[in-house]
């Protein structure tokens, strides 16, 4: 994998008053760890008054999740472990953007929605919704979400995709109104599972 400049990993130059106070400048960004896919970086900023400060940041390629709703309204859920929690859990749909080995360009979301549903449920849509992007961990990481609605399921049939060696996936259809009321209950517990159920179910009046 390349190693792109850490400018690459940065939004455009804020503008707004507030922001230009808040913000703060890289002057250096060290790798302290790179994986398949994440870079550990040691990065030096400078705010405003001139004060330094050093960050331990996760650099991500970012990733997308899918609210995957039938016919009968079921979601299409995947049970699966997850090693940092220490259990299995259930979530939707969801999978990071893969980043060309050679030239380091980053899949696009719209791309990358379609093949994770299909990987991980066996299904593909007719019809598909960006509903929003969202942080899931800016204190530490820059994995940036793309959550997409997908409806009209049918199943790949002969030639799916399937998921990756290091997956285990248990397939869950769950009603949307259970759903909604597995969330005021607290009983689902994965960040971008507990986002989708609710902006979904808000849309349709849930």
């Amino acid at each position: 994998m390349p190693d792109l400049p850490a400018s690459a990993y940065l939004p455009p130059p804020v503008t707004d008053s507030i922001e230009e106070r808040l913000a703060e400048r890289m002057i250096d960004s060290r790798i302290v760890h790179r994986g398949r896919y994440l870079e550990v970086r040691l990065e030096t900023t400078e705010r405003a008054d001139g004060s330094r400060h050093e960050r331990d940041v996760v650099r991500h390629p970012g990733a997308v999740a899918i609210v995957a709703l039938d016919e009968a309204d079921r979601l299409l859920l995947v049970r699966q472990w997850r090693q940092p929690a220490g259990r299995s859990l259930l979530e939707i749909p969801s999978g990071t953007l893969d980043r060309d080995p050679v030239t380091g360009a980053i899949e696009d979301p719209d791309r990358a929605s379609r093949r994770e549903l299909e990987e991980e449920t066996g299904y593909r849509a007719d019809r598909w919704e960006k509903l929003g992007v969202f942080w899931t961990a800016p204190g530490f990481a820059s994995e940036l979400m793309h959550l997409y609605l997908a409806t009209g399921l049918v199943p790949a049939g002969h030639g799916r995709l399937t998921p990756d060696a290091d997956e285990a996936l248990e397939l869950v259809r769950f009603p949307l109104a259970d759903a909604l009321a597995a969330v005021d209950r607290g009983d689902l517990h994965d960040a971008k599972t507990l986002i989708g159920i609710l902006m979904v179910g808000r849309g349709r009046g849930g």
